[in-house]
């Protein structure tokens, strides 16, 4: 693994999480020059994403990519905002604000204020074959980028 270290007393089960978030990891990493090849999405971060995935069990995943500390830094918390919300919700950011906008999902049911909601595109569940269920936010570029990138990457390693 490249990044992702489970803690030695993990179970069989965390470990093959985070194997597998390391593999989703090291899947948008081999993405991102193509989707930052397109001017649109590189002017969002000016080249800076970061990633953060969060498992049913709250265990936090990150990756952060560029070369400017505080834009990197800027993104992960807009990517851990948009995973966490995910990780209440199960619905993606964006829909979930649409559907509190629109009465479908009443607010108080997940306890997320308006003020705290991200409104942005860049966070979806996943549902891995085996049932595992994974929480993603990116940010650093277009928010349809943002998704799409991690649906590519969850993919290419499910």
């Amino acid at each position: 693994m490249t990044g992702v270290v489970p803690h030695p007393s993990a179970s069989m089960g965390a470990k093959a999480t985070a194997t597998r978030v390391d593999k989703i990891m090291t899947a948008i990493e081999g993405l991102l020059p193509g989707f930052l090849a397109n001017p649109d999405d590189y002017s969002v971060g000016d080249g800076n994403v970061a990633v953060c995935i969060i498992d049913e069990q709250g265990v936090v995943y990150g990756r952060m990519f560029g070369l400017d500390k505080n834009r990197m830094r800027q993104a992960f918390k807009i990517a851990w905002i948009k995973a966490s919300q995910v990780w209440i919700t199960w619905m993606k950011t964006g829909e979930y604000e649409r559907a509190v906008f629109s009465g479908a999902v009443d607010e108080d049911t997940f306890g997320i204020i308006r003020p705290d909601f991200i409104g942005w595109e860049g966070g979806q569940p996943f549902t891995l074959k085996d049932g595992t269920r994974l929480s993603a936010g990116v940010s650093g570029m277009r928010g349809v980028s943002d998704l799409e990138i991690a649906l590519r990457a969850v993919a290419a390693v499910d």
